[in-house]
């Protein structure tokens, strides 16, 4: 088998240490009462340190393979048609092709050394994956916002992607390379702090901690920063299943229908009465499923909701050839929901690190959201197309959603948002995992920062090689790309 075919588990040797050691750091019988608990487990990430340095991390030694060949593999299972979209999209801008290139990079890292703390990932950590979200309370929060890729593994494959993509973003900006490692070093820095920090608190607290709106207005570096920053806060505040409404939705023949939009929004097509009646019936049974994963309490609200409409919706890059719908929902005749259906594959990274314990990917990823969230959508569940077999999770369409444009950003900007980014990423680590034993690892100098500095800057030069061999491939025919 090709190294472009090969999908390897992360081992220990060269890898780095025992992917098991995170999950023993905690036996009961190797832990000590209060602070000497926490000092012990600090202790034992310093330990790992002896068996993966953490220079080791700055390696970005990647064995020739075949990146067209990884990136196809990748395809298997989304909708044919869609594919030339998906490589449309990524050959836009190295940054574009940064996004959709989630398989490659796990199967970079894969063979890399890493530092064998594992905690529970996101999996594609890059800065267009953090943004504004809603609480249950309704404050508007900053983190991490895209799962799909979730599962366990080493802790520095999320803040190297992270790295990374700030290195190729500051590149689509023209920045210079000094500034370039400076957002790197600020990035880094930052989290290291943070995790400090919260290694010191208490685990209640790290669990209630929210990085919201005001406290992003309150870090932000100058007036101009913080008037940039107010503004996608005041746009996310106003989004909602009411403005979806007012903006995608029409009258036919008297109801509420979504309203298509190709190639974009569309609803599916059905060739006879019998074909759409087996469709509602399908629709009926997932939704069935659906409720079924929700808290008791979320079940008696959704049960006040009627289904009125569902689509087909075309999304992102990474996710483009997966199926995703939108349905519309009605309480009362007047008060709507807007539900996102995404489907949800096997994980990147699976095939470099143990599989998913749960039945369901939609499962996975939700568990995943719930952990590395500081709150999460009330609506967040999962199903099963069992006509098909493809798993599903739902969530809440735009819900308070707000995405920060990096491709407006100055130098200062792009250092202030890696702040952002820094901090809820180390939230998130310490909520899902053991903050102790990650500031243990990363310690008090900047050993890590000069090392996730160096990686990031030369995987920059890697995406941009493999974004050329994506523009090559789609010029003599290999692949077949559409630009929209």
């Amino acid at each position: 088998m090709s190294d472009s075919a090969a999908a390897k588990p992360v081992q220990s040797g060269a890898s780095g240490a025992n992917p098991k050691a995170a999950a023993n750091v905690q036996d009961p019988e190797s832990l000590f009462s209060g602070r000497d608990a926490v000092s012990a487990r600090v202790g034992q990430g310093k330990a790992l340190r002896r068996q993966v340095p953490r220079e080791k991390l700055g390696e970005c030694t990647i064995k020739r393979r075949d990146p067209i060949a990884l990136l196809d593999a990748s395809n298997a299972g989304r909708v044919e048609e869609l594919i030339p979209v998906r490589y449309g999209r990524m050959l836009a801008n190295p940054f574009a092709f940064y996004r959709g290139g989630a398989p490659l990079f796990a199967h970079d890292l894969s063979a890399l050394p890493h530092s064998g703390v594992h905690v529970q990932l996101g999996g594609d950590a890059h800065l267009a994956n953090f943004g504004l979200f809603a609480s249950p309370e309704r404050r508007i929060l900053f983190g991490p916002n895209d799962f799909d890729e979730t599962l366990p593994g080493p802790f520095d494959w999320d803040v190297r992607r992270l790295a990374a993509s700030f290195v190729i973003a500051a590149r689509e900006r023209g920045f210079p390379t000094r500034g370039q490692r400076a957002v790197v070093r600020r990035l880094c820095e930052t989290f290291r702090r943070r995790i400090t920090d919260f290694s010191r608190m208490d685990t209640l607290d790290v669990w209630y901690h929210q990085f919201d709106a005001d406290t992003m207005l309150a870090t932000a570096d100058s007036e101009t920063e913080r008037r940039k920053e107010q503004m996608v806060i005041d746009k996310a505040r106003v989004q909602s299943s009411r403005s979806v409404m007012t903006r995608s939705t029409e009258l036919v023949n008297g109801k509420i229908r979504i309203k298509d939009v190709p190639p974009l929004v569309y609803h599916v097509p059905l060739a006879s009465h019998v074909e759409q009646k087996q469709y509602n019936a399908q629709v009926r049974r997932f939704f069935a499923d659906y409720r079924l994963t929700l808290p008791d309490d979320r079940r008696a609200l959704f049960d006040r909701y009627e289904l009125v409409d569902v689509a087909i919706r075309v999304v992102g890059i990474g996710s483009v050839g997966t199926r995703c719908y939108e349905a519309l929902f009605m309480a009362d005749g007047e008060s709507p929901l807007f539900l996102q259906l995404k489907e949800a594959r096997a994980s990147a990274l699976e095939g470099y690190l143990p599989a998913s314990r749960f039945p369901n990917h939609g499962q996975r990823v939700v568990n995943g959201q719930r952990l590395l969230q500081s709150a999460s959508d009330i609506f967040l569940g999962w199903s099963n197309m069992h006509h098909t077999g493809n798993d599903f999770y739902v969530r809440q369409l735009r819900d308070m959603k707000g995405a920060f444009d990096f491709s407006t950003f100055d130098l200062e900007d792009l250092g202030e948002y890696a702040v952002s980014c820094a901090h809820a990423l180390a939230h998130s680590m310490a909520k899902a995992g053991d903050p102790a034993l990650l500031t243990g690892y990363v310690g008090k100098s900047d050993a890590f920062d000069a090392s996730i500095e160096r990686f990031a800057l030369a995987y920059a030069d890697q995406n941009e090689a493999d974004w050329e061999a994506l523009k090559k491939a789609a010029k003599t025919g290999r692949i077949q790309a559409v630009r929209e």
